[in-house]
């Protein structure tokens, strides 16, 4: 039993050290397509689209730094855009109630923020019991829990929209729009993900133990591995991601409805995935999927300044995208 323990995760530590093209494939994609959208319009290098591009990443780039560890398992999670949505919305609707009682004060929105840090994690500790305990493939429980948290802030919202206390949403605003050493508040809180999540991923008993079961569920079991908690234990830290990336999205538009956050669930996984983390689990690469969130968020500002292709394709392009990588992920293997 010491001697397979011993053997696999020595097995899963050079997996995760191991340097291949993978690892610098997404940050030469990031600067061809620079190079691509420079040439299309000149006002891409513009500081103020340039600001758009990398803000606007930092949503979906937090969020797939959480769907790194669940697919790091060799799982999925396709409840995330529906997920950020219920939260968007019960963070508003708590911010109003609770602005006739304190008033618009940082008092209200940190309430708030803890609010969807805990409604986050215990979105994720569901969806890892049902799949865990329940026996259900993750791709059919996190189908279900997609529509289940999409219909509710729907409901919540009366079929309509959910809109944020206009001097709460003003003293919010910031926290989107605003800056520290001239950098976009969003793109330092990704960065700050992204560093907590390569050091859970390489520096802990616990990343070794997500590649281990990823790379080989029955060897992680009979290694003396809880393999049902650590898999439990990714999809709180994905939830916890939602939850962060719904606190910087909601001063963004002071807005939640049924469409919010529609489309994620498929750019944090792509973003994953053209990051060079394999879709059947076993490697993980963090600083690939911060790139290949940056890469989807560049194709997208691309489609808008071109007419060449409608920026409606953009999830078609994206589509394209991810069957291509795991089509090159299953070549490189073979």
């Amino acid at each position: 039993m010491n001697q397979v323990s011993a053997g696999g995760l020595a097995k899963v530590k050079a997996l995760g050290s191991r340097f291949s093209w993978q690892d610098i494939g997404p940050i030469i994609a990031v600067i061809a397509l620079m190079i691509l959208g420079t040439a299309i319009n000149p006002t891409f290098l513009s500081m103020g689209n340039l600001t758009n591009v990398f803000t606007r990443s930092a949503f979906t780039g937090i969020i797939a730094i959480g769907a790194t560890f669940v697919i790091g398992t060799g799982s999925i999670d396709l409840s995330v855009g529906s997920m950020a949505a219920f939260n968007s919305g019960m963070m508003i609707i708590f911010m109003n109630y609770l602005v006739q009682h304190w008033g618009a004060t940082w008092s209200t929105i940190i309430a708030a923020m803890v609010l969807s840090l805990v409604l986050g994690a215990v979105g994720g500790l569901v969806n890892g019991l049902v799949i865990t305990r329940g026996k259900i493939e993750s791709f059919i429980v996190t189908l279900g829990t997609m529509g289940i948290f999409r219909s509710l802030v729907t409901y919540l919202a009366d079929g309509g929209t959910l809109s944020l206390n206009l001097p709460v949403r003003g003293l919010y605003r910031p926290v989107y729009y605003g800056t520290f050493l001239k950098i976009p508040i969003p793109l330092i809180i990704f960065f700050i993900v992204a560093v907590v999540g390569a050091v859970l991923m390489y520096k802990t008993r616990f990343g070794r133990y997500v590649l281990a079961i990823g790379s080989n569920y029955d060897v992680a079991h009979y290694s003396a591995i809880n393999v049902n908690r650590i898999r439990v234990l990714t999809y709180i830290l994905q939830g916890i991601c939602v939850a962060i990336a719904t606190i910087i999205y909601v001063p963004r538009l002071g807005s939640a409805s049924g469409s919010t956050g529609y489309g994620w669930e498929l750019e944090a996984i792509a973003a994953v995935i053209i990051g060079g983390t394999a879709m059947k689990g076993g490697t993980a690469k963090i600083l690939g999927t911060v790139a290949g969130a940056i890469i989807f968020s560049i194709i997208g500002n691309i489609l808008n300044l071109s007419d060449a292709i409608s920026q409606y394709l953009n999830g078609a392009v994206q589509g394209l995208i991810i069957i291509g990588a795991v089509l090159v992920q299953r070549t490189s293997k073979e």
